[in-house]
């Protein structure tokens, strides 16, 4: 249950403030709702109470998790599929879907990992930035750190490749 002024994330959309919670009437019931502005691009997304875990509405991660998503990103022991583009890129958007930060860290360090070996489709690159905004945002608000900062924490890793 969140409360207004929390942060949270929604799937494939990033992190957010809960700015209210309102009742609204749905098929003539009255059903409490979130409203959360997305902090990336100011998008308001209304999301019903009752169904916000199973669309993935979660906290945003704790500090000390941070560690473990920089280890997935440093793992380039990872074999990528050689399958077409297309369907590694459903592949790589149900992972982004699930809003788990984890997940869209694996999806970043694949292509980044695949865009050595060939250019990534245009789908692929606009996944990869979404992938990596994604990331910068949920990582800059739980460290405290500024976006620029964790971008530049990103870059290091990767051009150590």
């Amino acid at each position: 249950m969140f409360k207004v002024g929390d942060l949270a994330v929604y799937p494939a959309q990033g992190v957010g403030v809960i700015e209210a919670i309102e009742n609204r009437e749905v098929m003539g019931k009255i059903q409490p709702f979130y409203v959360m502005k997305i902090m990336g691009n100011g998008m308001k997304i209304m999301i019903p109470t009752n169904s916000a875990k199973a669309v993935g509405l979660r906290e945003v991660i704790l500090e000390k998790e941070i560690p473990k998503v920089f280890e997935i990103l440093r793992n380039k022991d990872v074999t990528i599929d050689k399958q077409t583009w297309n369907k590694r890129y459903r592949e790589y958007l149900e992972k982004i879907k699930t809003g788990s930060v984890f997940e869209i860290a694996s999806v970043l360090r694949d292509l980044f990992i695949l865009k050595s070996d060939k250019n990534l489709s245009f789908g692929e690159r606009k996944m990869m930035d979404t992938a990596k905004n994604l990331l910068v945002k949920e990582i800059s608000v739980a460290s405290n750190a500024q976006e620029a900062k964790v971008e530049k924490d990103l870059q290091m890793i990767f051009s150590m490749q």
